[in-house]
């Protein structure tokens, strides 16, 4: 989930603000001379978009760039700040003001959510993450139908984490200022509230139901802690913490399966290695295995099992490490059958090189162990000191070029399929190791390009969204159709001209998730468009355009952006979607929309 399709995630997840400049004093304590010192090298158009610009800077309040700077994803950038001086940088891009709330869109005392049939539990709605949903509840002729039914807005922010789970006539979603929401399906209402320490960017799982047991809902923060609540009434039943790295972080939503959830554990390690003087690097991605009832460490296996150890010493001075990265972003795939979970790994952040990142890797259930890992791209070592304008020698020697795995895999028949951001889709037999059965180019490929956050699957093609953001003028967006047996292309939808074109941010790349009803498919663009396409076709048979104001059920101001890095969850007739992403170069937001048949 952090990596370039992460690296900026990594960078404005959460904090959603990146300063990449080198450390130093700058020549006065004047802000301008400090964000042009720190910030704008970064911060500009023309850096291949890993960085919010200005505009959406001014967005955030100052205590979210503040908190960036001293305890999240920048604190290694911040700490050549003096408090003073964050302060100050903090009052300089800050044009926004922190709303405070009144308890306002709260349900009433009493109220049963209305029972709706379906679920969407967690990230890809099954074990196998094909997020293809059969009981939604809505056919393929209703689509042209929907109607927006409410939305719900987000304070304080400019980028909505958190896609909804849906069961039992509850919403439940987490947030990038740390709230997590139980709401009403059918009118947004509020149930509860949930405040982590830092954003929660997981989607929620939820326990079976039990008769006569207190159901949990499960989420991690971008601090690597996981919780435990009473899904009744957001009652804390447990906490771990699950990576001591102070990088680390939970990004992919944890999987459930009998008594025991799987957290993949991810982190923003590579935007220290922009400062010369940081020993990059030492964190490695992981799965933590917990006890569901009591959080209790069952296991915990790392992507890269070798630890970290000294490499060379930079011309800075600083004690390089490594091996280093392969972070998992995006939630693990549960294969019942063999007794097996498969995750996507990250990049390197360091030498030496390692045959575990940019992999597909097999864990055993019981033990961690793992069985077989299959790496797609060799040599891919990447850090914020290989970036044009801040390269340092704490970047490896030929570097990748940041072609992660963003996306969980998807276990579907005898196949796992498998997006990555080089803009290839692969196809892996996990009978023989993850042999490769086929492999399709979609895209050209780039940090922020290919397949981002993920793809879906029904009972015979791949379809598969493209971003390949690249800041060069070449094409970008558009949903592939790829035959499951051998990779052919069965349809290509591309992407309508934005109707956004000019203003920051906008673009035709689709970097959200898929999401599928027999017959249909939905994906998300950074225009603010969510379409639905004829899965057989490929021809838009829905579009609605989010890039506008809402007014909202719980009275905080609202307005649709980019839609990146969730996708659209459906059950119960109903449909719910987030809108906002001023990360990753996207067009600020922060609302929850709800969809309907009239």
């Amino acid at each position: 989930m952090m990596n370039a399709q992460r690296r900026i995630v990594s960078l404005l997840v959460g904090q959603t603000i990146v300063f990449c400049g080198l450390p130093g004093r700058a020549a006065a304590d004047d802000p301008s001379a400090l964000f042009k010192q720190h910030c704008a090298m970064c911060h500009r158009e023309g850096t291949e978009l890993r960085a919010p610009l200005p505009d959406i800077l001014a967005l955030m309040p100052r205590e979210q760039i503040v908190a960036a700077l001293e305890s999240g994803s920048m604190k290694g950038q911040g700490e050549a700040l003096t408090h003073e001086q964050r302060l100050s940088l903090a009052a300089f891009l800050s044009k926004t003001t922190t709303v405070q709330l009144t308890g306002g869109g709260m349900c009433a005392s009493g109220m049963s959510p209305a029972k709706l049939a379906g679920a969407w539990n967690g990230w890809g709605v099954d074990l196998a993450n094909t997020r293809f949903q059969t009981a939604s509840g809505l056919r393929a002729e209703d689509i042209p139908k929907l109607k927006l039914k409410w939305a719900f807005g987000f304070p304080n922010s400019t980028v909505v984490f958190g896609q909804p789970t849906i069961d039992s006539g509850r919403l439940y979603f987490g947030s990038q200022n740390g709230t997590v929401y139980a709401v009403d399906a059918r009118s947004g209402c509020i149930y509860w509230t949930f405040k982590a320490p830092a954003t929660v960017r997981s989607a929620i799982s939820l326990d079976p139901i039990s008769p006569g047991k207190p159901r949990l809902a499960y989420f991690g923060d971008i601090k690597a802690n996981v919780y435990a609540v009473d899904s009744a009434n957001g009652t804390l039943v447990w906490q771990a913490h699950v990576d001591p790295h102070p990088a680390a972080r939970v990004t992919g939503a944890p999987a459930l399966y009998a008594g025991t959830l799987y957290v993949p554990v991810s982190s923003v390690e590579e935007p220290p290695a922009g400062n010369a003087q940081y020993p990059c690097c030492t964190f490695r991605g992981s799965v933590v295995a917990l006890q569901s009832s009591t959080g209790k460490q069952l296991w915990k296996s790392y992507a890269i099992p070798d630890p970290p150890g000294k490499t060379r010493t930079s011309s800075a001075g600083a004690q390089l490490m490594g091996p280093a990265g392969a972070a998992i972003w995006s939630a693990p795939t549960i294969d019942v059958e063999r007794k097996v979970l498969y995750v996507a790994t990250g990049n390197a952040y360091s030498d030496p090189p390692t045959k575990y990142n940019d992999a597909i890797i097999a864990y055993d259930l019981a033990t961690g162990s793992m069985q077989w890992s299959r790496q797609m791209t060799e040599g891919d070592r990447w850090n914020f000191a290989c970036q044009p304008g801040t390269r340092n020698d704490s970047c490896p020697p030929n570097p990748g070029e940041d072609f992660d795995f963003g996306a969980s895999p998807i276990l579907k028949g005898s196949l796992l399929f498998a997006g990555q951001k080089s803009g290839l889709v692969h196809a892996l037999d996990p009978d023989k190791q993850g042999a490769l059965v086929w492999q399709t180019r979609i895209g050209r490929g780039s940090a922020l390009g290919g397949i981002e956050w993920g793809m879906s699957v029904d009972d015979e093609n791949v379809y598969a969204p493209l971003s390949d953001i690249n800041g060069k003028g070449l094409p970008m967006g558009g949903l592939f159709a790829l035959r499951q047996k051998d990779g052919m292309k069965v349809w290509q939808a591309p992407p309508p001209k934005p109707a956004c074109a000019g203003k920051p941010g906008c673009s035709a790349a689709q970097m959200a998730p898929a999401t599928m009803i027999p017959g249909v498919v939905f994906a998300g663009s950074m225009d603010g468009h969510l379409r639905a396409y004829d899965a057989a076709t490929g021809k838009v048979i829905w579009d609605f355009d989010t890039l506008r104001e809402f007014p909202t059920v719980n009275g905080v101001k609202a307005r649709g952006g980019s839609l990146n890095a969730t996708g659209p969850t459906l059950a119960g007739g109903m449909m719910f979607v987030n809108s906002g992403y001023g990360a990753l170069g996207g067009m600020p937001g922060n609302v929850l929309l709800a969809f309907g048949v009239e």
